[in-house]
């Protein structure tokens, strides 16, 4: 019998499921809408309970994202049903090659600079914003901005903006000086 705790998160859209096991071995999967979560067997299940807008799968949780017009009680019971069957059912979360959700390459002149950066995601941002239930990795560096991809409950946070100012662009500015801006980029 399997126990799944949810927590939730900053955004009231987006709750977090922890299963108590391993749902994705490397790396994170996001899956915006239903169509982008066809590769994903556990994406497309709770897809499939409704009134599900997103989905974003961590080393250890499941974010879900519903519609503003859905309460989380008439939704949770389908949701929590999705992922148990998933689980039973033996099936990878993603089939493929879907489960990357690292940092965009980046080539150019910037390499050491864009090395930075993706480091302090890695050991200072990425553990915080997973707890909340999302991930925010590098999307690309020019001029002195960085821009960078929100996922999971980051995506649409009232508050992803602020941690997104002040938290991670004054962490870069203060480590990394050519650093002026952070800016968030649509997936």
């Amino acid at each position: 019998m399997m126990f799944i705790q949810t927590e939730s998160t900053p955004n009231p859209a987006t709750l977090k499921f922890l299963p108590g096991q391993t749902v994705l071995e490397i790396g994170t999967a996001d899956f915006p809408t239903a169509e982008a979560g066809a590769a994903s067997p556990l994406a497309r299940r709770i897809f499939a309970a409704g009134g599900v807008t997103g989905v974003f799968l961590g080393h250890d949780f499941i974010t879900v994202t519903k519609a503003d017009e859905i309460d989380w009680q008439h939704i949770k019971p389908a949701i929590l049903g999705a992922i148990m069957e998933h689980f039973q059912s033996g099936a990878a979360a993603v089939e493929g090659e879907g489960a990357a959700g690292g940092h965009a390459a980046h080539s150019g002149e910037d390499g050491d600079i864009v090395r930075q950066i993706k480091e302090l995601l890695d050991t200072r941002v990425r553990p915080a914003v997973a707890q909340d239930g999302g991930d925010i990795t590098f999307h690309g560096f020019d001029r002195g901005v960085v821009y960078l991809h929100m996922q999971g409950a980051c995506a649409g946070c009232p508050s992803s903006t602020l941690t997104l100012k002040m938290g991670i662009e004054n962490l870069l500015r203060h480590y990394i000086p050519e650093v002026t801006e952070v800016r968030p980029v649509a997936a």
